[in-house]
């Protein structure tokens, strides 16, 4: 039994638990007494319910973010870039060999390499990307935890004023950073949610400022 079904069963047991006692101390009515029983499944139904909903949602746990793309691993971050063009306002990014996105950015006007990952919620910087847009974090402070493919790390909040990538502009965005994330930089879905549109398209990355 995991986790998650021994908490279940002991709902359900607490809950039957209650129901008896309830039961046990209101002597009445056969109907009456069917009736509170079923009442009080229905709320302690209703309760683990909720605790499921929270527990998913991270409201009963200490991390504070899912990062589901892997930041480290089978990326190729020195590889040549694909090409990128603009058409109109959109901007147009060939998918790389390794089947990523890859783009050049700047950030806070230093040239910077991201990774476009939908998969990962909140953009974030490795700490050498991060000193050398000048950043403002420290890696001894206390940190946040976070969840990523690659299991639970320990990354230090930041923003970044400007971050830029051809004719898309984006200010003030909040970004982590960590060790963790190696070399790689991510573009999450904290900018892509800025965008008038974006998606993949004939085997491109296409986003729309």
């Amino acid at each position: 039994m995991n986790g998650d079904q021994a908490m279940s069963s002991l709902w359900y047991v607490l809950a039957l638990v209650l129901v008896g006692s309830a039961l046990v101390a209101r002597r009445g009515p056969r109907h009456g007494m069917i009736r509170m029983a079923l009442l009080w499944v229905v709320i302690f139904a209703l309760l683990l319910a909720l605790f499921k909903m929270g527990e998913g949602a991270g409201l009963f746990s200490s991390r504070i973010d899912d990062m589901k793309g892997d930041l480290s691993a089978n990326v190729s971050t020195d590889a040549p870039l694909p090409p990128v063009r603009a058409e109109g306002q959109a901007l147009r990014i060939a998918m790389a060999p390794d089947g990523h996105f890859w783009v050049e950015g700047s950030v806070n006007g230093t040239s910077t390499r991201f990774l476009i990952d939908s998969g990962a919620s909140i953009t974030a910087l490795s700490v050498t990307s991060a000193r050398a847009a000048g950043l403002n974090f420290d890696l001894a402070a206390p940190g946040v935890p976070m969840l990523t493919a690659n299991g639970k790390i320990d990354a230090k909040r930041s923003s970044i004023s400007t971050l830029s990538i051809g004719p898309i502009r984006s200010s003030d965005l909040p970004i982590v950073i960590s060790p963790a994330f190696g070399e790689v930089n991510v573009i999450g879905m904290n900018l892509l949610s800025r965008l008038k549109s974006w998606g993949v398209q004939d085997g491109e990355m296409v986003l729309t400022p």
